[in-house]
Protein backbone atom coordinates (compact mmCIF):
# COMPACT_ATOMS: atom_id res chain seq x y z
CA UNK A 1 0.00 0.00 0.00
CA UNK A 2 1.26 3.46 -0.82
CA UNK A 3 2.17 5.89 1.93
CA UNK A 4 -0.79 7.86 3.24
CA UNK A 5 -0.91 11.58 3.95
CA UNK A 6 -0.21 12.47 7.56
CA UNK A 7 -2.53 14.02 10.09
CA UNK A 8 -0.20 17.02 10.13
CA UNK A 9 -1.06 17.69 6.49
CA UNK A 10 -4.76 17.93 7.40
CA UNK A 11 -3.98 20.14 10.41
CA UNK A 12 -2.00 22.56 8.26
CA UNK A 13 -4.66 22.66 5.53
CA UNK A 14 -7.39 23.35 8.10
CA UNK A 15 -5.72 26.42 9.61
CA UNK A 16 -7.87 28.98 7.73
CA UNK A 17 -11.02 27.12 8.78
CA UNK A 18 -9.95 26.87 12.40
CA UNK A 19 -9.13 30.56 12.50
CA UNK A 20 -12.78 31.26 11.63
CA UNK A 21 -14.16 29.09 14.43
CA UNK A 22 -13.57 31.25 17.47
CA UNK A 23 -13.34 29.16 20.64
CA UNK A 24 -10.40 26.83 21.15
CA UNK A 25 -12.63 23.86 21.96
CA UNK A 26 -14.31 24.07 18.53
CA UNK A 27 -10.88 24.23 16.92
CA UNK A 28 -10.18 20.88 18.56
CA UNK A 29 -13.44 19.11 17.77
CA UNK A 30 -13.60 20.17 14.09
CA UNK A 31 -10.43 18.24 13.08
CA UNK A 32 -11.66 15.25 15.07
CA UNK A 33 -15.00 15.23 13.27
CA UNK A 34 -13.22 15.50 9.91
CA UNK A 35 -10.92 12.62 10.84
CA UNK A 36 -14.02 10.58 11.56
CA UNK A 37 -15.42 11.37 8.10
CA UNK A 38 -12.13 10.77 6.28
CA UNK A 39 -11.15 7.64 8.16
CA UNK A 40 -12.18 3.99 7.71
CA UNK A 41 -15.56 2.50 8.56
CA UNK A 42 -18.83 1.89 6.77
CA UNK A 43 -20.87 4.24 8.98
CA UNK A 44 -20.00 7.90 9.46
CA UNK A 45 -22.66 8.61 12.09
CA UNK A 46 -21.67 9.93 15.50
CA UNK A 47 -21.41 6.76 17.60
CA UNK A 48 -19.29 4.70 15.15
CA UNK A 49 -17.02 7.70 14.48
CA UNK A 50 -16.52 8.35 18.20
CA UNK A 51 -15.62 4.69 18.77
CA UNK A 52 -13.08 4.67 15.92
CA UNK A 53 -11.56 7.91 17.21
CA UNK A 54 -11.09 6.34 20.63
CA UNK A 55 -13.46 8.73 22.40
CA UNK A 56 -15.27 7.63 25.59
CA UNK A 57 -18.60 8.68 24.07
CA UNK A 58 -20.16 10.70 21.29
CA UNK A 59 -21.81 13.45 23.35
CA UNK A 60 -19.15 16.07 22.64
CA UNK A 61 -19.19 15.35 18.90
CA UNK A 62 -22.98 15.66 19.05
CA UNK A 63 -22.75 18.99 20.85
CA UNK A 64 -20.18 20.31 18.38
CA UNK A 65 -22.18 19.37 15.31
CA UNK A 66 -25.67 20.33 16.54
CA UNK A 67 -25.17 23.29 18.87
CA UNK A 68 -26.91 26.46 17.61
CA UNK A 69 -24.71 28.53 19.94
CA UNK A 70 -22.14 29.28 17.25
CA UNK A 71 -22.34 30.55 13.70
CA UNK A 72 -20.92 28.34 10.95
CA UNK A 73 -21.36 31.03 8.27
CA UNK A 74 -17.63 31.90 8.35
CA UNK A 75 -16.82 28.24 7.65
CA UNK A 76 -19.09 28.18 4.58
CA UNK A 77 -17.35 31.37 3.43
CA UNK A 78 -13.91 29.84 3.93
CA UNK A 79 -15.02 26.73 2.04
CA UNK A 80 -16.06 28.95 -0.87
CA UNK A 81 -12.69 30.72 -0.93
CA UNK A 82 -10.88 27.39 -0.71
CA UNK A 83 -12.91 25.94 -3.59
CA UNK A 84 -12.15 29.01 -5.68
CA UNK A 85 -8.42 28.60 -5.06
CA UNK A 86 -8.64 24.93 -6.03
CA UNK A 87 -10.81 25.02 -9.16
CA UNK A 88 -12.17 28.54 -9.66
CA UNK A 89 -11.61 30.45 -12.90
CA UNK A 90 -13.21 31.47 -16.16
CA UNK A 91 -13.09 27.85 -17.36
CA UNK A 92 -14.86 26.54 -14.23
CA UNK A 93 -18.57 25.80 -14.01
CA UNK A 94 -21.05 26.14 -11.18
CA UNK A 95 -23.44 23.18 -11.17
CA UNK A 96 -26.83 23.60 -9.48
CA UNK A 97 -28.62 20.39 -8.58
CA UNK A 98 -30.16 18.66 -5.59
CA UNK A 99 -29.46 15.44 -3.77
CA UNK A 100 -31.83 13.38 -1.64
CA UNK A 101 -31.19 11.62 1.66
CA UNK A 102 -33.65 8.72 2.22
CA UNK A 103 -35.08 8.72 5.74
CA UNK A 104 -37.41 6.65 7.89
CA UNK A 105 -39.86 8.30 10.22
CA UNK A 106 -41.22 11.85 10.19
CA UNK A 107 -39.20 13.81 12.77
CA UNK A 108 -35.99 14.56 10.85
CA UNK A 109 -36.08 18.15 9.65
CA UNK A 110 -37.57 18.57 6.17
CA UNK A 111 -38.37 14.91 5.66
CA UNK A 112 -41.38 14.27 3.43
CA UNK A 113 -42.55 12.04 0.63
CA UNK A 114 -40.94 13.62 -2.43
CA UNK A 115 -38.87 12.66 -5.46
CA UNK A 116 -35.66 10.88 -4.45
CA UNK A 117 -33.09 10.73 -7.23
CA UNK A 118 -31.08 8.12 -5.33
CA UNK A 119 -34.05 5.73 -5.58
CA UNK A 120 -35.50 7.06 -8.85
CA UNK A 121 -38.98 7.50 -7.39
CA UNK A 122 -40.97 9.31 -4.73
CA UNK A 123 -39.92 8.28 -1.24
CA UNK A 124 -39.57 9.53 2.32
CA UNK A 125 -36.45 11.70 2.19
CA UNK A 126 -34.76 15.03 2.78
CA UNK A 127 -33.82 17.08 -0.29
CA UNK A 128 -30.74 19.31 -0.32
CA UNK A 129 -30.14 22.01 -2.93
CA UNK A 130 -26.55 21.57 -4.05
CA UNK A 131 -24.09 23.99 -5.65
CA UNK A 132 -20.79 22.54 -6.87
CA UNK A 133 -17.82 24.46 -8.27
CA UNK A 134 -15.95 22.32 -10.78
CA UNK A 135 -13.21 22.48 -13.38
CA UNK A 136 -12.60 19.51 -15.63
CA UNK A 137 -13.31 16.40 -13.58
CA UNK A 138 -12.64 18.01 -10.19
CA UNK A 139 -15.83 18.93 -8.26
CA UNK A 140 -15.84 20.84 -4.96
CA UNK A 141 -19.29 21.12 -3.30
CA UNK A 142 -19.76 24.63 -1.88
CA UNK A 143 -23.40 24.56 -0.76
CA UNK A 144 -25.87 22.04 0.61
CA UNK A 145 -29.09 23.74 1.72
CA UNK A 146 -32.20 21.89 2.89
CA UNK A 147 -35.40 22.40 0.90
CA UNK A 148 -38.41 22.65 3.21
CA UNK A 149 -41.54 21.09 1.68
CA UNK A 150 -44.81 23.00 1.97
CA UNK A 151 -46.12 20.71 4.70
CA UNK A 152 -43.21 21.78 6.90
CA UNK A 153 -43.45 25.51 6.19
CA UNK A 154 -47.18 25.36 7.01
CA UNK A 155 -46.45 23.86 10.44
CA UNK A 156 -44.39 26.37 12.51
CA UNK A 157 -44.51 24.24 15.66
CA UNK A 158 -43.03 21.28 13.84
CA UNK A 159 -40.31 23.53 12.45
CA UNK A 160 -39.61 24.98 15.90
CA UNK A 161 -39.07 21.49 17.34
CA UNK A 162 -36.53 20.83 14.58
CA UNK A 163 -34.75 24.13 15.18
CA UNK A 164 -35.61 25.66 11.80
CA UNK A 165 -34.59 29.36 11.91
CA UNK A 166 -37.34 31.92 11.46
CA UNK A 167 -35.79 33.21 8.23
CA UNK A 168 -36.23 29.78 6.65
CA UNK A 169 -39.98 29.62 7.32
CA UNK A 170 -40.78 31.62 4.17
CA UNK A 171 -41.91 29.30 1.34
CA UNK A 172 -39.08 28.98 -1.19
CA UNK A 173 -38.70 26.90 -4.32
CA UNK A 174 -35.47 25.06 -4.97
CA UNK A 175 -34.68 27.58 -7.69
CA UNK A 176 -35.08 30.48 -5.26
CA UNK A 177 -32.81 28.75 -2.74
CA UNK A 178 -30.22 28.16 -5.47
CA UNK A 179 -30.27 31.81 -6.60
CA UNK A 180 -29.89 33.04 -3.02
CA UNK A 181 -26.91 30.74 -2.48
CA UNK A 182 -25.45 31.80 -5.82
CA UNK A 183 -25.59 35.41 -4.60
CA UNK A 184 -23.70 34.36 -1.47
CA UNK A 185 -21.00 32.70 -3.55
CA UNK A 186 -20.63 35.70 -5.83
CA UNK A 187 -20.34 37.98 -2.81
CA UNK A 188 -17.33 35.86 -1.78
CA UNK A 189 -15.78 36.41 -5.21
CA UNK A 190 -16.02 32.85 -6.50
CA UNK A 191 -15.01 32.58 -10.18
CA UNK A 192 -16.78 30.50 -12.83
CA UNK A 193 -17.68 30.84 -16.48
CA UNK A 194 -21.05 29.12 -16.78
CA UNK A 195 -23.95 27.94 -14.60
CA UNK A 196 -25.35 24.47 -15.30
CA UNK A 197 -28.59 22.92 -14.06
CA UNK A 198 -30.95 20.09 -14.94
CA UNK A 199 -34.59 20.42 -15.95
CA UNK A 200 -35.68 20.51 -12.32
CA UNK A 201 -34.38 24.07 -12.33
CA UNK A 202 -34.21 24.93 -16.03
CA UNK A 203 -37.94 24.44 -16.59
CA UNK A 204 -38.55 27.50 -14.41
CA UNK A 205 -38.65 30.74 -16.39
CA UNK A 206 -38.14 32.63 -13.13
CA UNK A 207 -34.93 30.70 -12.51
CA UNK A 208 -33.60 31.40 -16.02
CA UNK A 209 -34.58 35.06 -15.72
CA UNK A 210 -32.79 35.17 -12.37
CA UNK A 211 -29.58 33.96 -14.04
CA UNK A 212 -30.02 36.54 -16.80
CA UNK A 213 -30.59 39.32 -14.27
CA UNK A 214 -27.23 38.43 -12.71
CA UNK A 215 -25.50 38.63 -16.10
CA UNK A 216 -24.54 34.94 -16.06
CA UNK A 217 -23.90 32.48 -18.88
CA UNK A 218 -25.92 29.29 -18.46
CA UNK A 219 -27.03 25.96 -19.94
CA UNK A 220 -30.03 24.22 -18.38
CA UNK A 221 -32.29 21.27 -19.04
CA UNK A 222 -35.92 21.81 -20.09
CA UNK A 223 -39.03 19.77 -20.78
CA UNK A 224 -39.65 18.58 -24.33
CA UNK A 225 -42.86 20.63 -24.52
CA UNK A 226 -41.18 23.96 -23.76
CA UNK A 227 -42.65 26.50 -26.20
CA UNK A 228 -40.25 28.38 -28.46
CA UNK A 229 -40.42 30.73 -31.47
CA UNK A 230 -38.27 31.21 -34.54
CA UNK A 231 -35.58 33.80 -33.85
CA UNK A 232 -37.10 36.11 -36.50
CA UNK A 233 -40.51 36.29 -34.79
CA UNK A 234 -42.01 39.80 -34.79
CA UNK A 235 -44.67 41.47 -32.70
CA UNK A 236 -47.48 42.93 -34.81
CA UNK A 237 -50.59 44.95 -34.12
CA UNK A 238 -53.53 42.60 -33.56
CA UNK A 239 -56.88 42.84 -35.24
CA UNK A 240 -60.20 43.25 -33.46
CA UNK A 241 -60.35 44.60 -29.93
CA UNK A 242 -56.94 43.38 -28.77
CA UNK A 243 -54.68 46.28 -27.85
CA UNK A 244 -51.32 44.65 -27.20
CA UNK A 245 -48.97 43.49 -29.98
CA UNK A 246 -48.95 39.75 -30.59
CA UNK A 247 -46.42 37.40 -32.26
CA UNK A 248 -46.77 36.91 -36.00
CA UNK A 249 -46.39 33.14 -35.55
CA UNK A 250 -47.53 30.45 -33.14
CA UNK A 251 -45.02 28.97 -30.69
CA UNK A 252 -43.92 25.37 -31.16
CA UNK A 253 -42.76 22.71 -28.74
CA UNK A 254 -39.02 22.16 -28.44
CA UNK A 255 -39.35 18.49 -29.40
CA UNK A 256 -41.13 19.32 -32.66
CA UNK A 257 -38.65 22.06 -33.60
CA UNK A 258 -35.64 19.78 -33.25
CA UNK A 259 -37.26 16.69 -34.79
CA UNK A 260 -36.81 18.00 -38.32
CA UNK A 261 -33.18 19.09 -37.85
CA UNK A 262 -30.03 17.02 -38.48
CA UNK A 263 -28.74 15.12 -35.44
CA UNK A 264 -24.97 14.69 -35.56
CA UNK A 265 -22.72 12.56 -33.41
CA UNK A 266 -20.55 14.51 -30.94
CA UNK A 267 -17.89 13.12 -28.62
CA UNK A 268 -17.49 15.33 -25.58
CA UNK A 269 -15.13 13.28 -23.37
CA UNK A 270 -13.15 10.08 -23.07
CA UNK A 271 -14.48 7.87 -20.29
CA UNK A 272 -13.00 4.82 -18.63
CA UNK A 273 -14.73 2.57 -21.21
CA UNK A 274 -14.08 4.71 -24.26
CA UNK A 275 -15.52 7.79 -25.91
CA UNK A 276 -18.65 9.35 -24.45
CA UNK A 277 -20.79 10.41 -27.37
CA UNK A 278 -24.35 11.04 -28.46
CA UNK A 279 -26.18 12.75 -31.30
CA UNK A 280 -27.03 16.42 -30.90
CA UNK A 281 -29.27 18.85 -32.77
CA UNK A 282 -29.18 22.60 -32.18
CA UNK A 283 -30.79 25.78 -33.42
CA UNK A 284 -31.36 29.37 -32.35
CA UNK A 285 -34.81 30.19 -30.95
CA UNK A 286 -36.61 32.73 -28.83
CA UNK A 287 -38.06 31.19 -25.69
CA UNK A 288 -41.77 31.49 -25.06
CA UNK A 289 -41.34 32.76 -21.51
CA UNK A 290 -42.44 36.39 -21.79
CA UNK A 291 -45.77 37.81 -20.55
CA UNK A 292 -48.93 35.87 -21.37
CA UNK A 293 -50.68 37.21 -24.48
CA UNK A 294 -53.59 34.82 -24.84
CA UNK A 295 -54.81 31.28 -24.18
CA UNK A 296 -51.88 30.67 -21.82
CA UNK A 297 -49.39 31.46 -24.57
CA UNK A 298 -46.33 33.52 -23.69
CA UNK A 299 -44.69 36.27 -25.73
CA UNK A 300 -41.20 35.53 -27.08
CA UNK A 301 -38.34 36.19 -24.69
CA UNK A 302 -34.59 36.20 -25.22
CA UNK A 303 -32.85 34.51 -28.15
CA UNK A 304 -30.94 31.42 -27.01
CA UNK A 305 -29.74 28.02 -28.17
CA UNK A 306 -32.18 25.12 -28.20
CA UNK A 307 -30.25 21.84 -28.03
CA UNK A 308 -31.39 18.24 -28.22
CA UNK A 309 -29.43 15.19 -27.11
CA UNK A 310 -30.26 11.75 -28.53
CA UNK A 311 -28.61 9.14 -26.36
CA UNK A 312 -27.59 5.64 -27.40
CA UNK A 313 -30.40 4.27 -25.22
CA UNK A 314 -32.92 6.11 -27.39
CA UNK A 315 -33.71 8.67 -24.69
CA UNK A 316 -33.82 12.30 -25.77
CA UNK A 317 -33.04 15.30 -23.56
CA UNK A 318 -33.58 18.99 -24.26
CA UNK A 319 -31.69 22.10 -23.17
CA UNK A 320 -31.57 25.87 -23.46
CA UNK A 321 -28.38 27.91 -23.30
CA UNK A 322 -27.48 31.58 -23.69
CA UNK A 323 -23.98 30.75 -24.93
CA UNK A 324 -22.98 33.05 -27.84
CA UNK A 325 -24.46 32.48 -31.33
CA UNK A 326 -21.08 31.45 -32.76
CA UNK A 327 -20.68 28.56 -30.28
CA UNK A 328 -19.91 25.26 -32.01
CA UNK A 329 -21.91 22.08 -31.65
CA UNK A 330 -19.05 20.38 -29.80
CA UNK A 331 -18.62 23.29 -27.39
CA UNK A 332 -22.35 23.32 -26.65
CA UNK A 333 -22.41 19.58 -26.05
CA UNK A 334 -19.30 19.70 -23.88
CA UNK A 335 -20.70 22.51 -21.77
CA UNK A 336 -24.06 20.79 -21.27
CA UNK A 337 -22.48 17.44 -20.38
CA UNK A 338 -20.06 19.03 -17.88
CA UNK A 339 -22.90 18.86 -15.39
CA UNK A 340 -22.17 15.15 -14.81
CA UNK A 341 -19.29 16.06 -12.47
CA UNK A 342 -21.66 17.07 -9.66
CA UNK A 343 -22.94 13.47 -9.58
CA UNK A 344 -19.39 12.34 -8.87
CA UNK A 345 -19.25 14.85 -6.02
CA UNK A 346 -22.56 13.67 -4.58
CA UNK A 347 -21.44 10.07 -4.80
CA UNK A 348 -18.24 10.76 -2.88
CA UNK A 349 -20.09 12.81 -0.25
CA UNK A 350 -22.43 9.90 0.41
CA UNK A 351 -20.44 6.73 -0.19
CA UNK A 352 -17.11 7.80 1.31
CA UNK A 353 -17.80 10.78 3.56
CA UNK A 354 -21.14 9.81 5.08
CA UNK A 355 -23.36 12.72 4.03
CA UNK A 356 -26.43 10.50 4.30
CA UNK A 357 -25.33 8.85 7.57
CA UNK A 358 -26.33 11.70 9.90
CA UNK A 359 -28.93 10.49 12.39
CA UNK A 360 -29.82 13.77 14.09
CA UNK A 361 -33.10 15.56 13.46
CA UNK A 362 -32.25 19.25 13.74
CA UNK A 363 -31.76 21.92 11.09
CA UNK A 364 -28.41 22.98 12.58
CA UNK A 365 -27.09 19.44 12.94
CA UNK A 366 -27.96 18.44 9.37
CA UNK A 367 -26.45 21.57 7.80
CA UNK A 368 -23.31 21.44 9.94
CA UNK A 369 -22.77 17.76 9.14
CA UNK A 370 -23.23 18.65 5.45
CA UNK A 371 -20.70 21.46 5.86
CA UNK A 372 -18.12 19.13 7.38
CA UNK A 373 -18.57 16.59 4.57
CA UNK A 374 -18.03 19.40 2.04
CA UNK A 375 -14.84 20.52 3.83
CA UNK A 376 -13.63 16.91 3.86
CA UNK A 377 -14.34 16.64 0.13
CA UNK A 378 -12.42 19.87 -0.53
CA UNK A 379 -9.46 18.42 1.38
CA UNK A 380 -9.49 15.32 -0.81
CA UNK A 381 -9.54 17.47 -3.92
CA UNK A 382 -6.64 19.48 -2.51
CA UNK A 383 -4.70 16.21 -2.25
CA UNK A 384 -5.78 15.16 -5.72
CA UNK A 385 -4.57 18.39 -7.31
CA UNK A 386 -1.36 18.79 -5.30
CA UNK A 387 -0.18 15.25 -4.54
CA UNK A 388 2.05 12.87 -6.49
CA UNK A 389 0.65 10.17 -8.73
CA UNK A 390 -0.62 7.16 -6.84
CA UNK A 391 1.49 4.04 -7.10
CA UNK A 392 -0.62 1.30 -5.50
CA UNK A 393 0.49 -1.33 -7.98
CA UNK A 394 -3.03 -1.73 -9.31
CA UNK A 395 -4.00 -3.84 -6.31
CA UNK A 396 -7.60 -3.91 -5.26
CA UNK A 397 -8.56 -3.56 -1.64
CA UNK A 398 -5.50 -1.46 -0.83
CA UNK A 399 -7.34 0.73 1.69
CA UNK A 400 -9.53 0.11 4.72
CA UNK A 401 -13.24 -0.27 3.94
CA UNK A 402 -15.04 3.07 4.05
CA UNK A 403 -11.90 5.18 3.97
CA UNK A 404 -12.34 8.28 1.86
CA UNK A 405 -10.08 8.43 -1.18
CA UNK A 406 -9.55 10.70 -4.11
CA UNK A 407 -11.76 9.82 -7.07
CA UNK A 408 -9.99 8.90 -10.28
CA UNK A 409 -10.25 11.53 -13.02
CA UNK A 410 -11.42 10.30 -16.39
CA UNK A 411 -9.23 10.79 -19.44
CA UNK A 412 -9.96 13.90 -21.46
CA UNK A 413 -11.17 13.91 -25.01
CA UNK A 414 -8.71 14.88 -27.69
CA UNK A 415 -8.67 18.59 -28.18
CA UNK A 416 -8.96 19.48 -24.48
CA UNK A 417 -5.77 21.23 -23.47
CA UNK A 418 -6.20 21.80 -19.75
CA UNK A 419 -3.31 20.41 -17.69
CA UNK A 420 -3.77 16.85 -16.47
CA UNK A 421 -4.91 16.32 -12.89
CA UNK A 422 -2.38 14.64 -10.65
CA UNK A 423 -3.55 11.97 -8.25
CA UNK A 424 -2.45 11.61 -4.63
CA UNK A 425 -2.09 8.72 -2.28
CA UNK A 426 -5.30 7.27 -0.84
CA UNK A 427 -6.31 8.72 2.50
CA UNK A 428 -6.44 6.29 5.39
CA UNK A 429 -7.54 6.60 8.97
CA UNK A 430 -6.48 9.90 10.49
CA UNK A 431 -4.63 9.85 13.82
CA UNK A 432 -6.36 11.29 16.85
CA UNK A 433 -5.19 14.58 18.27
CA UNK A 434 -2.55 14.37 20.95
CA UNK A 435 -3.80 17.19 23.29
CA UNK A 436 -6.37 16.26 25.98
CA UNK A 437 -9.96 16.50 24.79
CA UNK A 438 -11.97 19.48 26.04
CA UNK A 439 -14.97 19.04 28.27
CA UNK A 440 -17.32 21.31 26.33
CA UNK A 441 -17.67 23.06 22.99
Amino acid sequence: MAERPSGQDLDAWLLPFLAAMGRKTRRTWAPLYLRGLLGPGDRKSLQPMAARLGLPGHDQLQHFIASPAWDDGPLWAELTRTADRLVGGSDACLVIDDTALPKKGTRSVGVARQYCGHLGKKANCQSLVSLTLARGEVPVPVCLHLFLPEEWVANPKRCERAGVPEAALVPQSKGEIALAELDRLQAEGVRFGVVLADAGYGCSALFRHGLDARGLTWAVGIAKNQKVYDPDVRLVEPGGRARRPVPDQEPQEAEAVLAALPWRRVTWRQGTKGALAARFAMTRVRVGDGPIWGNNRHLPGAEVWLVGEWRASGERKYYLSNLPPRTTRRALAGTIKARWVCEQGHQQLKEELGLDHFEGRSWTGLHRHALMTCIACAYLQHLRLAGPDRTDGGKKGGRPTGTATVSEPARRAAGHHRPPVRRPHPTGAMPALSPPLPAAV
